[in-house]
Protein backbone atom coordinates (compact mmCIF):
# COMPACT_ATOMS: atom_id res chain seq x y z
CA UNK A 1 0.00 0.00 0.00
CA UNK A 2 1.53 3.36 -0.99
CA UNK A 3 1.83 6.34 0.99
CA UNK A 4 0.81 9.82 0.47
CA UNK A 5 3.11 12.72 0.91
CA UNK A 6 1.62 13.66 3.74
CA UNK A 7 1.88 10.48 5.63
CA UNK A 8 -1.51 8.46 5.19
CA UNK A 9 -1.35 5.33 3.69
CA UNK A 10 -3.28 5.29 -0.11
CA UNK A 11 -5.10 1.79 -1.54
CA UNK A 12 -3.11 0.48 -4.30
CA UNK A 13 -4.88 1.85 -7.89
CA UNK A 14 -7.26 -0.66 -9.19
CA UNK A 15 -10.09 -0.53 -11.99
CA UNK A 16 -12.65 -1.09 -9.08
CA UNK A 17 -11.01 1.85 -7.59
CA UNK A 18 -10.93 4.45 -10.48
CA UNK A 19 -14.74 3.53 -11.47
CA UNK A 20 -15.85 4.23 -7.95
CA UNK A 21 -14.43 7.54 -7.57
CA UNK A 22 -15.52 8.20 -11.12
CA UNK A 23 -19.02 6.88 -10.07
CA UNK A 24 -18.58 9.44 -7.11
CA UNK A 25 -17.53 12.38 -9.18
CA UNK A 26 -19.96 11.80 -11.61
CA UNK A 27 -22.81 11.99 -8.17
CA UNK A 28 -21.86 15.83 -7.31
CA UNK A 29 -20.67 17.66 -10.76
CA UNK A 30 -22.28 15.05 -13.90
CA UNK A 31 -20.01 13.00 -16.55
CA UNK A 32 -19.79 16.23 -18.37
CA UNK A 33 -17.25 17.42 -15.76
CA UNK A 34 -15.24 14.22 -15.64
CA UNK A 35 -11.99 14.13 -17.60
CA UNK A 36 -9.06 11.39 -16.78
CA UNK A 37 -6.75 14.62 -15.43
CA UNK A 38 -9.44 15.59 -12.91
CA UNK A 39 -9.92 12.04 -12.08
CA UNK A 40 -6.62 11.87 -11.29
CA UNK A 41 -5.98 14.28 -8.89
CA UNK A 42 -8.84 13.00 -7.24
CA UNK A 43 -7.12 9.68 -6.89
CA UNK A 44 -4.04 11.49 -6.30
CA UNK A 45 -2.19 9.89 -8.95
CA UNK A 46 -0.56 11.15 -12.54
CA UNK A 47 -3.46 10.98 -15.48
CA UNK A 48 -1.19 7.85 -17.10
CA UNK A 49 -1.33 6.05 -14.54
CA UNK A 50 -5.42 5.63 -14.74
CA UNK A 51 -4.65 4.12 -18.91
CA UNK A 52 -3.58 0.93 -17.09
CA UNK A 53 -7.20 0.01 -15.86
CA UNK A 54 -9.43 2.19 -18.58
CA UNK A 55 -7.99 3.08 -21.80
CA UNK A 56 -10.12 6.20 -22.48
CA UNK A 57 -13.49 8.00 -21.25
CA UNK A 58 -16.11 5.78 -23.32
CA UNK A 59 -14.24 2.64 -21.68
CA UNK A 60 -14.60 4.36 -18.24
CA UNK A 61 -18.37 5.50 -18.72
CA UNK A 62 -19.04 1.52 -19.33
CA UNK A 63 -17.48 0.72 -16.66
CA UNK A 64 -19.38 3.26 -14.22
CA UNK A 65 -22.79 2.19 -16.04
CA UNK A 66 -21.69 -2.01 -15.06
CA UNK A 67 -20.88 -0.55 -11.60
CA UNK A 68 -24.07 1.46 -10.75
CA UNK A 69 -26.29 -1.60 -12.41
CA UNK A 70 -24.52 -3.96 -10.31
CA UNK A 71 -25.97 -2.30 -7.31
CA UNK A 72 -29.64 -3.16 -8.25
CA UNK A 73 -28.57 -6.67 -7.20
CA UNK A 74 -30.24 -9.82 -8.70
CA UNK A 75 -34.08 -9.80 -8.41
CA UNK A 76 -35.98 -12.00 -5.38
CA UNK A 77 -38.33 -14.90 -5.43
CA UNK A 78 -41.80 -15.12 -5.98
CA UNK A 79 -45.14 -14.33 -7.49
CA UNK A 80 -43.61 -12.25 -10.77
CA UNK A 81 -45.97 -9.27 -10.23
CA UNK A 82 -44.87 -8.57 -6.90
CA UNK A 83 -40.82 -9.54 -7.90
CA UNK A 84 -40.98 -7.52 -11.03
CA UNK A 85 -42.05 -4.60 -9.28
CA UNK A 86 -39.94 -4.68 -6.37
CA UNK A 87 -36.49 -5.31 -9.03
CA UNK A 88 -37.91 -2.57 -10.75
CA UNK A 89 -38.32 0.07 -7.74
CA UNK A 90 -35.22 -1.59 -6.32
CA UNK A 91 -33.83 -0.22 -10.15
CA UNK A 92 -34.89 3.47 -9.42
CA UNK A 93 -33.73 4.03 -6.09
CA UNK A 94 -30.48 2.75 -7.76
CA UNK A 95 -30.83 5.56 -10.96
CA UNK A 96 -32.24 8.29 -8.05
CA UNK A 97 -28.99 7.73 -6.15
CA UNK A 98 -27.11 8.28 -9.52
CA UNK A 99 -28.90 10.74 -12.05
CA UNK A 100 -26.59 10.85 -14.50
CA UNK A 101 -26.30 7.13 -15.29
CA UNK A 102 -29.75 6.48 -17.16
CA UNK A 103 -28.50 9.19 -19.67
CA UNK A 104 -25.32 7.72 -20.42
CA UNK A 105 -26.97 4.20 -20.62
CA UNK A 106 -29.22 5.63 -23.39
CA UNK A 107 -26.01 7.32 -25.06
CA UNK A 108 -23.76 3.50 -25.55
CA UNK A 109 -23.82 2.47 -28.41
CA UNK A 110 -24.49 -1.08 -27.24
CA UNK A 111 -25.60 -2.62 -23.72
CA UNK A 112 -22.82 -3.31 -21.08
CA UNK A 113 -22.57 -6.62 -19.73
CA UNK A 114 -24.21 -5.19 -16.41
CA UNK A 115 -27.25 -3.78 -18.28
CA UNK A 116 -27.73 -7.01 -20.74
CA UNK A 117 -27.37 -9.12 -17.04
CA UNK A 118 -30.37 -6.85 -15.69
CA UNK A 119 -32.24 -7.02 -18.95
CA UNK A 120 -31.82 -10.54 -18.77
CA UNK A 121 -33.22 -11.24 -15.51
CA UNK A 122 -36.22 -9.03 -16.20
CA UNK A 123 -37.10 -11.05 -18.95
CA UNK A 124 -36.72 -14.45 -16.79
CA UNK A 125 -39.17 -12.74 -14.61
CA UNK A 126 -41.61 -12.29 -17.48
CA UNK A 127 -41.07 -15.94 -19.16
CA UNK A 128 -41.43 -17.55 -15.65
CA UNK A 129 -44.51 -15.82 -14.91
CA UNK A 130 -45.97 -17.66 -18.10
CA UNK A 131 -45.52 -15.00 -21.18
CA UNK A 132 -44.84 -15.81 -24.51
CA UNK A 133 -41.70 -14.61 -25.76
CA UNK A 134 -43.84 -11.86 -27.84
CA UNK A 135 -45.77 -10.72 -25.03
CA UNK A 136 -42.21 -10.49 -22.95
CA UNK A 137 -40.78 -8.73 -25.70
CA UNK A 138 -43.10 -5.90 -26.04
CA UNK A 139 -43.53 -5.80 -22.19
CA UNK A 140 -39.68 -5.07 -22.37
CA UNK A 141 -39.79 -1.80 -24.51
CA UNK A 142 -42.63 -0.33 -22.30
CA UNK A 143 -41.33 -1.07 -18.50
CA UNK A 144 -37.43 -0.90 -19.55
CA UNK A 145 -37.24 2.34 -21.80
CA UNK A 146 -40.10 4.05 -20.09
CA UNK A 147 -39.74 3.17 -16.20
CA UNK A 148 -35.62 2.47 -16.38
CA UNK A 149 -34.49 5.37 -18.16
CA UNK A 150 -32.91 2.12 -20.47
CA UNK A 151 -32.09 1.79 -24.09
CA UNK A 152 -35.45 1.13 -26.04
CA UNK A 153 -33.41 -0.44 -29.08
CA UNK A 154 -32.04 -3.12 -27.44
CA UNK A 155 -32.62 -5.30 -30.28
CA UNK A 156 -32.08 -4.16 -34.20
CA UNK A 157 -35.79 -4.78 -35.33
CA UNK A 158 -35.11 -3.67 -38.21
CA UNK A 159 -32.60 -6.89 -39.75
CA UNK A 160 -34.33 -9.46 -41.13
CA UNK A 161 -32.38 -12.37 -39.50
CA UNK A 162 -30.68 -12.00 -36.48
CA UNK A 163 -26.85 -12.90 -36.70
CA UNK A 164 -26.56 -16.63 -35.95
CA UNK A 165 -22.85 -15.97 -34.20
CA UNK A 166 -24.35 -13.49 -32.03
CA UNK A 167 -27.05 -15.52 -30.87
CA UNK A 168 -25.20 -18.28 -30.03
CA UNK A 169 -22.68 -15.80 -28.23
CA UNK A 170 -25.85 -14.58 -26.30
CA UNK A 171 -27.28 -17.19 -25.08
CA UNK A 172 -24.24 -18.53 -23.13
CA UNK A 173 -24.14 -15.35 -20.89
CA UNK A 174 -27.95 -14.39 -21.42
CA UNK A 175 -30.40 -16.76 -22.25
CA UNK A 176 -33.22 -14.71 -22.09
CA UNK A 177 -32.16 -12.03 -24.12
CA UNK A 178 -30.93 -14.34 -26.67
CA UNK A 179 -34.81 -15.63 -26.77
CA UNK A 180 -36.39 -12.63 -27.68
CA UNK A 181 -33.80 -11.68 -30.42
CA UNK A 182 -34.10 -14.37 -32.19
CA UNK A 183 -38.05 -13.83 -32.21
CA UNK A 184 -37.46 -9.90 -32.80
CA UNK A 185 -39.29 -10.42 -35.99
CA UNK A 186 -42.52 -11.57 -34.36
CA UNK A 187 -44.87 -14.30 -36.32
CA UNK A 188 -48.49 -14.02 -37.12
CA UNK A 189 -49.44 -14.49 -33.61
CA UNK A 190 -47.64 -11.68 -32.01
CA UNK A 191 -49.69 -9.95 -29.20
CA UNK A 192 -49.28 -6.29 -30.42
CA UNK A 193 -48.19 -6.72 -34.30
CA UNK A 194 -44.98 -5.29 -36.25
CA UNK A 195 -42.20 -4.21 -33.66
CA UNK A 196 -42.05 -0.47 -33.61
CA UNK A 197 -41.48 2.96 -31.63
CA UNK A 198 -45.30 3.70 -32.33
CA UNK A 199 -46.35 0.37 -31.65
CA UNK A 200 -44.31 -0.09 -28.35
CA UNK A 201 -45.76 3.64 -27.42
CA UNK A 202 -49.34 2.66 -28.26
CA UNK A 203 -48.57 -0.87 -26.06
CA UNK A 204 -47.34 0.87 -22.96
CA UNK A 205 -49.97 3.97 -23.37
CA UNK A 206 -52.86 1.42 -23.53
CA UNK A 207 -51.27 -0.48 -20.43
CA UNK A 208 -51.35 3.02 -18.20
CA UNK A 209 -55.01 3.10 -18.94
CA UNK A 210 -56.08 0.09 -18.68
CA UNK A 211 -54.25 0.47 -14.79
CA UNK A 212 -56.03 3.72 -14.11
CA UNK A 213 -59.53 2.54 -15.42
CA UNK A 214 -59.27 -0.50 -12.68
CA UNK A 215 -58.15 2.15 -10.43
CA UNK A 216 -61.01 4.33 -11.33
CA UNK A 217 -63.70 1.17 -11.28
CA UNK A 218 -62.24 0.15 -7.47
CA UNK A 219 -62.77 3.81 -6.49
CA UNK A 220 -66.70 3.68 -7.86
CA UNK A 221 -66.89 0.51 -6.20
CA UNK A 222 -65.70 2.10 -2.84
CA UNK A 223 -67.62 4.68 -2.95
CA UNK A 224 -70.77 2.78 -3.54
CA UNK A 225 -71.71 4.88 -6.97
Amino acid sequence: MKQSADGARRAPLSRERVLRAAVSFADGAGTDAISMRKLAQELGVVPMALYKHVANKDELLDGMVDLVVGEIGPPGAGEWRLTMRAHILAARRVLLRHPWAAGVIQSRTSPTPAVLGHLDSMARLFRAGGFSVSLTHHAMHAMGSRLLGFSQELFDDTAATPDPALLQQLARAYPHIAELAGAVGHDAASTVGNCDDQAEFEFALDLLLGGLERLRAAESVGRGT
